[in-house]
């Protein structure tokens, strides 16, 4: 059973930037407290802080085609779909039916049923049959196939687009001196993979369980 995340944040912090961040609107904050009560890992869910910068960079951009992988209950699927531009899509993938037909009722609860689709498989066969050009695409699904989805994707992601990549701090364990266990050093071997392209600009951001900002030259 995969264990509970080590908190790289000290509580205070994560209190206090919660505090002094909007709140999440009320559909937001309903799927945040059912997921918290009844999902089996609902620390993999992005959460108020997370989901607000998921929210404010998606409006920053204004895209026409986001790209998730990895919809869990939904949370992060509405907060990037807020920042949608007029006339713009979502796609999601999840690989487990359960969650994604929950986030489906999270996603109509939120009134964006329109302008999202939850796809339910392996991405990696999705991936190849969807026809868009990317403006932002957010991955947060198996560790171990991070690489695989960055060279999957990365054609399709428009000059000047952005990847963010969750949990590339991975609980902590990539800051040992080696990476234990097959999700750390997969996430250690993605993390040096992209910072050595040369196509593209990283910046690894300290929140939560860390994300990786890669915009593409």
């Amino acid at each position: 059973m995969r264990r509970m995340p080590l908190e790289l944040i000290h509580p205070l912090v994560e209190a206090y930037a919660g505090r002094f961040t909007t709140p999440a609107d009320v559909t937001l904050a309903e799927i945040e407290r059912t997921t918290s009560e009844d999902h089996p890992q609902p620390w993999m869910m992005s959460g108020h802080v997370q989901g607000k910068l998921l929210e404010m960079i998606s409006k920053l951009m204004a895209p026409s085609r986001i790209l998730e992988i990895g919809t869990m209950t939904g949370y992060s699927t509405v907060c990037l779909a807020k920042g949608l531009r007029e006339g713009g899509f979502l796609h999601s993938i999840e690989k487990r039916e359960q969650d994604a037909l929950r986030a489906v009722e999270n996603i109509s609860r939120a009134g964006l049923a329109d302008r999202v689709k939850v796809h339910t498989g392996d991405a990696k066969e999705i991936i190849p049959m969807l026809s868009e050009t990317w403006d932002l695409v957010f991955i947060d699904a198996d560790k171990t196939g991070y690489i695989d989805y960055f060279n999957l994707v990365f054609p399709s992601i428009r000059k000047g687009g952005l990847m963010i990549a969750d949990n590339v701090l991975y609980h902590g364990d990539v800051l040992t001196e080696e990476a234990k266990g097959k999700n750390a050093k997969a996430i250690q071997a993605f993390n040096q993979y992209v910072v050595e392209k040369n196509d593209i600009e990283t910046l690894l951001l300290t929140v939560r369980d860390g994300l990786m900002l890669i915009l593409k030259n």
